[in-house]
């Protein structure tokens, strides 16, 4: 049964974690391509920034109902800004020198983007990815405190009310295991990627 618990909530927090990871890496370059769509949604990304997230809980559940997708959404928008500011922070301190050599010798937007941007923003991308491990935890147990009828989250909920207090503490023991093997499975892409990175180099 404990098992059962473990497998919901990881399902869920991977499911919110890739989902924010990729949207907010889609949002920046959209953001980054055109002008307008960014002075458009700036003020916005300000104004959502500085909201509590967690505090809009019981508004995803009113609209969405109670179950794994308010919970799954609720993550999304924890991690989605966070990864949307630090990519775009990314992409707007590169060197413009850079960009104008490739528009020089004849490269487009799209090459500017996937040969300049994305490989000179990888420091932010993975910043981003290991910010949101823990963001994304705190998005499926909160989600879980307030709907979920299974996962470590409603565990640590049910613990509690009954008084059971090795089953809170093994809960949260595991919680924080499991986010550190996520955190250590950021760290090892990032090496890997790195590693590739130095052979194509040096072939």
């Amino acid at each position: 049964v404990l098992f059962q618990h473990i497998g919901v909530t990881c399902l869920e927090t991977v499911i919110g974690f890739l989902l924010g990871t990729l949207l907010g890496v889609a949002v920046a370059i959209t953001l980054w391509w055109s002008k307008f769509f960014s002075k458009v949604a700036e003020p916005y990304l300000v104004v959502l920034n500085s909201l509590p997230k967690i505090a809009l809980g019981p508004v995803f559940i009113v609209w969405i109902g109670a179950g794994p997708v308010a919970i799954i959404v609720m993550t999304l928008a924890i991690s989605l800004i966070v990864t949307i500011l630090e990519v775009l922070n990314g992409f707007l301190a590169i060197d413009q020198e850079k960009i104008k050599l490739v528009h020089i010798f004849g490269g487009n937007k799209f090459q500017v983007l996937t040969k300049v941007l994305l490989p000179a923003s990888f420091p932010n991308i993975i910043n981003a990815l290991k910010v949101n491990v823990g963001l994304s935890w705190v998005g499926v147990i909160v989600g879980e405190f307030l709907v979920s009828k299974a996962g470590l989250g409603y565990l640590i909920v049910y613990g509690g009310q009954v008084f059971k207090l090795d089953l809170v503490m093994t809960s949260v023991v595991i919680l924080g295991v499991a986010a550190a093997l996520m955190y250590q499975g950021v760290v090892c892409l990032e090496r890997f990627i790195l590693r590739k990175n130095e052979r194509r180099f040096l072939n």
